[in-house]
């Protein structure tokens, strides 16, 4: 990494490290290239805001809100698409925001949720491209899981007849699953240990570990041809030569 981007990763993460207040947002967002005075912070809203969760019954905390603005801002920056200086970022910031964030977070652009203090991640966890995490219900994932581009995992459901009904469920995906691209979980799931769900795939129900699932809703179609491997010997390891995994 370049000396100047190294100086501007450490002076962020002094910052997030810190009680991330309006004046220290304001100071973050501007070594990113964005101009947002302390003023206009100590007002802002976000959109979790303005749900029942956000409003009453989990609310952000002016912290939470400030790091949770800066995750979406730094998405509209240049510098997310600088993976030297964007996979550190996103992993500091997802170490103060997350509910627990574990070691060797990788995290590719344009992930987004909603409640991030409802979200627990494990170790040697990859989010990649266009993730949405739907958070209201919780969502616990284990250790060497992956979210492949534009999986989405919903945790909440609406009332047919009246909308404002709403129920919460959560979602959580054990150590060594791979969900792949396109995929859908809905509330309620746990996906075990070392399972697949394939491309595009709906998940409506529990998966058994080790097993692959496909299809919309998604059935079992095989065990997973783990060859005898689990856990670590699996080997998820996500970037070539294991990039920003220790």
């Amino acid at each position: 990494m370049k000396v100047y981007l190294q100086e501007k990763l450490l002076q962020s993460k002094e910052i997030i490290e810190k009680t991330v207040t309006p004046a220290r947002a304001s100071t973050l967002l501007k070594l990113i290239g964005m101009d947002i005075s302390e003023a206009i912070l100590k007002e802002v809203k976000i959109f979790s805001d303005t749900l029942p969760v956000g409003a009453t019954i989990n609310p952000y905390t002016e912290e939470e809100r400030l790091l949770h603005f800066i995750w979406d801002t730094f998405e509209k920056t240049p510098y997310s698409l600088l993976v030297d200086f964007s996979i550190p970022f996103r992993r500091v910031l997802a170490e103060k925001l997350f509910k627990k964030c574990g070691k060797n977070f990788i995290c590719e652009s344009n992930v987004s949720f909603n409640f991030a203090h409802q979200i627990s991640v494990g170790d040697d966890v990859l989010f990649n491209r266009g993730v949405f995490i739907d958070s209201k219900g919780g969502v616990t994932i284990g250790d060497g899981v992956c979210l492949t581009e534009d999986v989405r995992i919903f945790t909440h459901n609406h009332s047919e007849s009246i909308h404002l009904e709403r129920t919460y469920a959560p979602v959580t995906i054990k150590s060594y699953a791979k969900i792949y691209a396109g995929v859908t979980i809905l509330p309620g799931v746990t996906i075990g240990e070392q399972a697949i769900a394939a491309t595009g795939a709906i998940v409506t129900k529990d998966i058994a570990p080790n097993t692959l699932v496909a299809g919309a809703p998604a059935k079992v179609m095989r065990e997973r041809k783990s060859e005898g491997h689990v856990g670590g010997q699996l080997e998820h390891i996500w970037l070539h030569d294991g990039m920003f995994q220790n």
